[in-house]
């Protein structure tokens, strides 16, 4: 089909909306109407010339046959559909009973079969209806969608212009589906991840796909999309293997499997599907991550968009577990085994930030990858992501540990970044991954990476924010790139550059760095004063003390509802919120009481050791145990600690404080917080980490060491640092120079203007 016709068809179902709906219903909702009108035209169409054949099967089985209840399988022959309907009336039949029209509308609509009846559900078709028929808008756009002006049947017609009106292909079906859906998307400034991909670009990531077996491809190939939006990817990948214009590049069988969690994109894919003569029962709904549909499946091909920057919390619950502390994944598909930063093999969380589950869905494709032992192939994926799957997320996160997990495994074999706004209503940067788990032997333990941002044509007339597009001519040399292994460093080749990298060059250990912390002491009235109050809540303790002082530490005090209610209105003049429980805690007299004792014992040591300073912490805190043994005084591990946190402070002129007694004699030292730090190592730094932490950390602080505990290891792909070719600044002198030939230019230039006339 010609686009021309293509145009045609969109304009005249986009002018029904306006000619029929406008009074109706808001703009923002034409496309309830207009989609599931347009897939039951096209239903309508495709079941018109049997329905002779369909009626006298439904005859025969009820009067003939005696049967109760109707078989499927003879009215699916009958049809020669994978549905059909039983029905009397055809849309345009429909239309000679005006006053019953409502009526044997939705007449019609219950004869359908049931795959066609779950479509009708999700489109929620009846509510449309009703509404149309309250309007007296149903006749109109029954009538429009019938007229003899457009063909949307299989079968070329003749205009009443007697013109020839091609018939609708099932590609040309899928291009006006586009197209609708775009333009509908347009008007309600739809979520860029929620639309379509575009055609070339879903071209690119089917030729990456299949070009590498294409003289290989098994007599079965089962394709899918966890994210099959209305299905344009499987249909895409389908019309590879046969060619939409009869060249057949294998006489394999595809099956097509997907699930949308959108009822009314759901339906759109479904409809599509039985269009087009794919069994429909291979399209499921709901989320794909909430529910494993696919459990006991494994397959060849699989491609998606999948949405990215949304959350997955609705989808929570069914991923991972509160388990006391600790939440665990319950989910098999986004757990993976990981060697950890001293090889021994982990069971790790494979879950990204909750507000981006874009890579679950990776996830979800490369828990379906079938077993080399099972299909010698093994299984290829194509899937589109932003730039955040390629970096996000720390090292040891379960972004992180996804992209480990992939490359490790050495399942990625290229990432391609697209030119911006090559999608519809979105500008930002997106990358296709190509993974495989049966890599040829060149790509083994290598990823290429492929930057074609500068390859694209503009377009005459923007698409939404999509300005540009992939040619044929593109496409075929961003897939000759990757069939080549193609390297032409940074420097770019006719708009395209590609680097090829070995797996470790992604990967990092990401190292802590300690440092011992210093601290001097000295025991003051000042310092101690604190001790009185509670450390949390300081600023309403110090209050409370100077509106009542020490008639608090009297029983009874405290309990008083006007304290209370002076509390509760300090709070609200102070604009302080404190949850029910602090304020409890506030006036707890047991508590004051035991603070004051704390502060007593400190007075006493204050008194005991006086108020020398100390830069030895070690020395000093060795000497008030030995006062605190001294005085006889009752003192728990955590109120000892509290009142050497209150005398003493950091110095980066003090001894090092030891960890503890037994770290003193080893020389281990209690490391400051404050000048805790991380570096990430490259996986492939000759030497590994101790070379790096000698060379690059040492000469500039000689007290540090590593953490080794808390070494963990990360991944991350980025194409700046890889691509990025710096240009350097122009020169002063011409800069300058410059400057004043503008000057020279411009000289008089004011005065004449102002003396103009």
């Amino acid at each position: 089909m010609d686009h021309a016709t293509h145009n045609k068809i969109v304009s005249f179902i986009w002018s029904i909306a306006d000619d029929c709906l406008r009074d109706v219903f808001v703009r923002g909702k034409y496309r309830d109407v207009i989609l599931p009108m347009f897939v039951l035209r096209r239903i309508d169409c495709l079941l018109e010339d049997t329905k002779d054949a369909v009626l006298a099967e439904v005859k025969f089985q009820k009067e003939d046959a005696g049967m109760a209840v109707l078989d499927p399988e003879g009215l699916r022959d009958a049809s020669g559909q994978v549905f059909y309907n039983t029905s009397k009336f055809t849309l345009k039949s429909l239309l000679g009973n005006p006053s019953q029209l409502e009526a044997n509308f939705n007449h019609y609509l219950d004869g359908f079969s049931p795959n066609v009846a779950e479509i009708i559900a999700k489109f929620d078709l009846r509510n449309q209806i009703r509404k149309m028929g309250e309007a007296d808008a149903l006749h109109g756009v029954i009538e429009k969608f019938v007229a003899p002006d457009i063909n949307l049947s299989h079968h070329d017609a003749t205009g009443p212009d007697g013109r020839k009106l091609p018939g609708l292909t099932n590609l040309g079906m899928g291009y006006v589906f586009e197209e609708l859906i775009r333009k509908f998307n347009e008007e309600n400034n739809e979520e860029a991840g929620e639309h379509f991909t575009p055609r070339e670009v879903i071209q690119l990531m089917v030729h990456l796909i299949f070009e590498p077996i294409k003289h290989q491809l098994p007599p079965v190939i089962t394709i899918y999309d966890p994210a099959c939006g209305s299905g344009g990817m499987l249909t895409e990948a389908q019309d590879y293997i046969i060619d939409p214009e009869g060249a057949i590049r294998s006489k394999a069988a595809t099956y097509l499997y997907g699930k949308e969690v959108n009822p009314e994109t759901y339906a759109i894919c479904k409809s599509d599907m039985m269009i087009k003569g794919n069994n429909p029962e291979g399209i499921k709904f709901g989320s794909t991550l909430a529910t494993d549909e696919f459990s006991t499946l494994r397959f060849d091909v699989m491609l998606s968009n999948p949405p990215y920057g949304k959350s997955w919390k609705t989808d929570q619950g069914q991923i991972l577990e509160k388990k006391g502390s600790t939440t665990e994944v319950i989910d098999p598909r986004f757990e993976v085994e990981l060697p950890d930063a001293f090889g021994n093999i982990q069971t790790v969380a494979a879950t990204p930030a909750v507000d981006d589950g874009q890579l679950l869905f990776l996830m979800e494709m490369v828990s379906k990858m079938k077993r080399l032992k099972d299909s010698p192939l093994g299984s290829r994926i194509a899937t589109v992501h932003n730039g955040s799957a390629l970096f996000t997320g720390n090292a040891g996160g379960g972004s992180s540990n996804i992209r480990q997990y992939i490359i490790e495994n050495d399942l990625l074999e290229a990432i391609i970044q697209l030119p911006n706004n090559i999608f519809y209503n979105t500008g930002i940067t997106t990358y296709i991954w190509i993974l495989s788990n049966n890599k040829p032997t060149e790509r083994k333990g290598k990823v290429q990476l492929i930057d074609a941002s500068q390859l694209y044509e503009k377009l005459r007339k923007n698409l939404g924010e999509k300005n540009c597009a992939f040619t044929q001519a593109h496409i075929e040399q961003i897939t000759r790139a990757y069939l080549d292994l193609a390297d032409t460093g940074k420097e770019a080749v006719d708009s395209l550059k590609s680097q090829v990298f070995d797996n470790r060059d992604f990967g990092y250990w990401k190292i802590t760095v300690e440092r011992p912390l210093r601290k001097s002491a000295q025991f003051t009235a000042e310092r101690i004063a604190p001790l009185r109050f509670d450390k949390r809540l300081t600023e309403e303790s110090e209050w409370i003390y100077q509106q009542w002082g020490d008639a608090i530490y009297d029983p009874g005090f405290l309990t008083d509802k006007a304290k209370r209610a002076a509390l509760d209105a300090w709070l609200d003049q102070e604009e302080i919120e404190r949850k029910p429980a602090d304020k409890k805690k506030l006036l707890d007299h047991k508590a004051w009481l035991a603070r004051r004792e704390l502060l007593a014992a400190a007075e006493k040591l204050h008194a005991h050791v006086g108020e020398q300073i100390s830069n030895n912490f070690n020395t000093f805190q060795a000497e008030i145990k030995a006062a605190v043994k001294t005085l006889g005084l009752k003192l728990s591990a955590p109120q000892l600690k509290a009142i050497l946190e209150s005398v003493s402070w950091r110095d980066p002129d003090a001894e090092p404080v030891f960890a503890n007694e037994k770290a003193g004699k080893a020389g281990g030292y209690e490391p400051d917080s404050d000048l805790r730090d991380t570096e990430n190592v490259p996986l492939n730094y000759e030497g590994g980490i101790d070379a790096y932490f000698d060379k690059e950390v040492l000469p500039h602080v000689v007290d540090a060491w590593i953490a080794r505990d808390k070494t963990v290891i990360g991944y991350e792909i980025s194409f700046n640092k890889y691509f990025y070719v710096y240009e350097p600044l122009r020169d002063l002198d011409e800069v300058v120079k410059e400057i004043r030939d503008l000057e020279e230019e411009t000289e008089g230039l004011l005065e004449r203007i102002l003396n103009f006339g």
